[in-house]
């Protein structure tokens, strides 16, 4: 039964969001359920058909969709995070990418028995790697910053230039039979890159001064953004063909280190578009595969796959790596890692239907091939990148830090009990008075503004992953809950409760910005301190079944406020007003505990008398010792 177009609809999106929550969940990039759902209802079920569903429009809109992403991309691409590393950057995007180029098309050439000039396109196709696929992945995997910037920055980069080596290669595939054959593809190969250059600069700094002068609304921003790079796009492709990836490319970078162009609410509002577009495009694309395409292919497309994992790309990486500060270690990830994304699978089928309609035999074979590249690249490096990462020793510890706004007392006191429980932790404040005895008390420190630019460069947030604020004053705290929810994750951020509740709700600050509350909606840090002044402690407890949570609650002869739970697994969970966890035996709970008066007092007294003991002893010592050299002397 043929199904309706809004129903085919429904069904992409439905699926694009199980296949991405299901790719958060097992912890894999959601290409690899995307594509695999994709031929299940394409060639497989028969369910989606996207040349019925979109016809002409398929093509032009997957490549502005693409277009849309490498520019999201390339908006995270800053220069300071390549201080050191550019070298190695420009060298995997050029010599790294041809040395690529050359073992593909040569093996592709010699064991599939293709055209040579099909070789070449196919090689220039699979040099590209992404970040639709290298972020996901890097999440997962978690390597050393070095190698994560390496392969960020390769994979957006990337991009545009493996798009501008396909125009090259369909360029000789069309005009092979001419005389001027290379100079016509050279030519092309100039002017796409001079033509998207010139007009995504100029159009980075247009944008940049519309923004910065501030000529557009708020909440035209984004729409504005969006509206010019599709714009550029299409104007650069006009001019010159392909010439539109690399005019949204420049665009990005030039307009992410911009000085003084606020790009946070344009990024956010880009990963979001880009996130949905990522999942349609690869079931879209996945769904238009043929069952006797896949079968064509044959086992032997199975080498290619080994020498692009094995050959062409360790090859690559450590030529293009010599003289750079990488140890070992760190280029053997780098070897390993490379996965391929959308814009190959995008420029597969553009350039597959119009080799098609120009009758170059061989053409159907082009998107299988490059279908087959992905799929493998990213099912074997998600499995097996972050086991290596670990062999190798080049992976980020697991985040279980906490990062604590304020070095005052009470975040001091919160930060060692935490610290004792090897639970890492960091204390920023702009007070060094404060840094100081945080020093002094083992805690790591940072002498700063957490939210400052400062932060941002040298702030290393390398194996912490929940956010306290603790500072006293409460728009320090709201400001830095801001500023790393995206960082930590909405779940992983807390603050204090405010001094005093405003009791309208048009003066009170919105919850998703000041995050979950901390300890109890009563907790703020006045009554915090107050306590601590008044001799309560923190301290850590197990729990048994005979001594369960209600006991640990009730133990007579004293207060108690829970703040901490440790499950089994060492895990960490903070309480809060809205939720609370339910520690269980075998756990720890981390509280502040101040005991009632009559036995305060007997602690008082006994820590009194066991001070004068001290004294009395060491006094008792230093008569013995004066007698002893009295005799000595005589």
């Amino acid at each position: 039964m043929e199904l309706s177009v809004p129903f085919q609809l429904a069904i992409i999106v439905v699926v694009a969001f199980v296949c991405q929550w299901a790719s958060w969940r097992i912890k894999l990039p959601a290409i690899l359920p995307l594509l695999l759902t994709g031929l299940a209802l394409g060639p497989l079920f028969g369910v989606l058909d996207p040349k019925t569903l979109f016809g002409d429009l398929l093509l032009p809109g997957v490549s502005l969709a693409v277009a849309i992403i490498l520019f999201e991309g390339a908006m995270t691409l800053h220069f300071d995070e390549i201080r050191g590393l550019e070298k190695t950057v420009r060298r995997l995007v050029s010599w790294g990418a041809l040395i690529t180029w050359v073992v593909v098309t040569v093996s592709a050439w010699w064991l599939l028995k293709i055209p040579f000039g099909l070789a070449l396109l196919f090689g220039a196709l699979v040099v590209v790697t992404g970040p639709t696929v290298i972020v996901p992945l890097l999440r997962s995997v978690r390597p050393v910053s070095s190698v994560a910037r390496l392969l960020r920055w390769e994979g957006i980069v990337i991009d545009p230039l493996g798009a501008i080596l396909a125009v090259l290669a369909y360029e000789f595939v069309v005009v092979s039979g001419r005389d001027d054959a290379l100079l016509h593809s050279l030519w092309m190969f100039f002017r796409t890159i001079g033509v998207g250059t010139l007009i995504g600069t100029g159009v980075a700094f247009a944008l940049a001064e519309l923004l910065r002068r501030h000529l557009v609304p708020e909440y035209l921003r984004s729409f504005l953004v969006l509206s010019v790079v599709i714009g550029e796009f299409v104007l650069a492709n006009g001019l010159g063909e392909e010439s539109g990836l690399v005019a949204v490319t420049a665009t990005g970078i030039v307009l992410a280190n911009r000085k003084g162009v606020r790009t946070d609410d344009i990024l956010h509002f880009k990963e979001n578009l880009s996130v949905m577009l990522i999942s349609g495009l690869f079931i879209v694309l996945a769904a238009r595969l043929q069952m006797d395409q896949l079968s064509k292919i044959g086992m032997i497309a199975l080498a290619v796959l080994a020498i692009i994992q094995f050959v062409a790309r360790p090859l690559s990486v450590w030529i293009s790596t010599i003289g750079s500060s990488l140890n070992w270690r760190e280029k053997a990830l780098l070897s390993w890692i490379a996965p391929r994304g959308i814009v190959a699978a995008a420029i597969s089928a553009l350039f597959a239907e119009r080799l098609h309609q120009n009758g170059v035999e061989g053409a159907e074979m082009l998107v299988p091939l490059t279908f087959m590249v992905i799929i493998g690249t990213v099912a074997l490096q998600s499995l097996t990148a972050r086991p290596l990462a670990r062999l190798l020793k080049v992976a980020e510890p697991a985040p279980r830090g906490f990062l604590i706004v304020g070095a005052n007392p009470v975040a001091r006191a919160i930060g060692q009990a935490l610290q004792k429980s090897d639970c890492p932790v960091m204390v920023t404040d702009s007070s060094w008075e404060s840094i100081r005895a945080a020093r002094m008390e083992g805690l790591g420190t940072f002498y700063g503004n957490p939210v400052s630019q400062y932060a941002d460069q040298y702030l290393d947030l390398v194996g912490y992953g929940k956010l306290l604020g603790l500072s006293p004053r409460r728009e320090l705290n709201t400001m830095a809950t801001m500023r790393y929810r995206l960082e930590f994750g909405e779940q992983n951020i807390f603050s204090l409760a405010a001094q005093k509740p405003e009791k309208e709700g048009k003066h009170e600050v919105a919850p998703e910005h000041r995050g979950a509350t901390l300890f109890a909606g009563d907790m703020t840090y006045a009554r915090l301190a107050s306590l601590l002044s008044q001799g309560a402690e923190i301290r850590k407890t197990r729990l048994t079944e005979e001594f369960d949570f209600q006991a640990y609650r009730e133990t007579p002869g004293r207060q108690v406020w829970p703040l901490f739970a440790l499950d089994s697994r060492e895990r960490v969970q903070v309480f809060t007003a809205e939720d609370q966890p339910e520690p269980r035996a075998g756990w720890h709970v981390i509280g502040l505990i101040k005991e009632e008066k009559a036995k305060e007092e007997a602690r008082v007294e006994a820590r009194a008398e066991a001070a004068a003991e001290k004294v009395a002893a060491e006094k008792n010592g230093e008569g013995k010792s004066k007698k002893a050299d009295k005799g000595d002397n005589k």
